[in-house]
């Protein structure tokens, strides 16, 4: 009789063990290297179905819209982090969207947009946060804005290059302050390149040119990239580069390269030209 009772107890204990097993493996597992943010808690029971990190990327955060009906956002560039998360069975989307609420107001987040019970902007200093809510899952990214580190660097040598071969080249890497003239302080590398590349042609003579894109009004970007062009004539001009080899013009808006609807189309419209005269 013991013997038998020791045997139907093993076999209660490995029956166990399998059932644990099998609970175990049926349950949801997270996407293979994806974890939560250290800002915010996934909602409880929830299951990552996969995430995306960057270095640096760039997104749009909805804010409404303007008393004309066009969309509002906040364009914010830094380090990027996005989730798709899937919620537990029987979860509403309003029960999603009000735990969300309450967690970015405690945490001392400032809510900057609700569309109740879909979507939730919310920032804190540098940090902000989306949360596109549908209930039975919900889509979360956060960036945190930062100034991108320049890994790519034009030189003397191949502005050189571009010039010769059209007569032209769009510089990239030249910073102001938003809505001004003022020229920032990591500009001044690639300035110093396009110094370099004057004082070595000694018959080349330039014709710097300001671009901006399509946002606001077109007079006024004009203006502002008249005043551009003339500011990094300016700064060559006060590093030992002849006047006289330089000229400035702004053309404003009217000359794109890129689609203006996108934020990166936009960005490449931002420059510089330098025009062989």
């Amino acid at each position: 009789m013991k013997l038998l009772a020791r045997l139907l107890f093993c076999c209660a204990v490995l029956l166990f063990a399998s059932n644990l097993r099998a609970q175990e493996e049926e349950k949801p597992q997270d996407a293979e290297g994806c974890k939560d943010s250290p800002l915010i808690t996934r909602f409880p029971g929830s299951t990552i179905h996969s995430c995306e990190n960057k270095e640096y990327e760039q997104a749009d955060f909805p804010l409404g819209t303007d008393k004309d009906g066009a969309t509002l956002n906040k364009h914010v560039e830094g380090d990027f982090h996005s989730w798709d998360i899937g919620t537990r069975p029987g979860t509403s989307q309003i029960q999603v969207f009000r735990n969300f609420q309450a967690a970015l107001k405690n945490a001392g987040f400032a809510i900057d947009y609700t569309n109740s019970p879909g979507e939730i902007v919310a920032h804190k200093g540098d940090a902000w946060i989306y949360v596109n809510n549908k209930g039975e899952f919900y889509y979360q990214t956060i960036v945190t804005e930062k100034q991108m580190q320049q890994e790519v660097t034009a030189d003397a040598s191949s502005l050189g290059d571009e010039i010769n071969r059209t007569g032209h080249v769009a510089v990239y890497g030249i910073h102001f302050d938003t809505g001004k003239a003022t020229i920032q302080p990591d500009s001044e590398k690639i300035l110093s390149e396009i110094a370099k590349l004057v004082q070595q042609n000694a018959d080349l003579k330039l014709r710097v040119e300001g671009h901006t894109d399509n946002q606001g009004n077109a007079a006024a970007n004009q203006t502002l990239s008249e005043k551009r062009a003339q500011a990094v004539v300016a700064w060559l001009s006060a590093h030992n580069v002849p006047a006289g080899r330089l000229t400035a013009k702004g053309l404003g808006q009217t000359q794109p390269v890129a689609d203006n609807s996108s934020e990166d189309g936009r960005a490449k419209n931002r420059r510089v030209e330098l025009v062989k005269q």
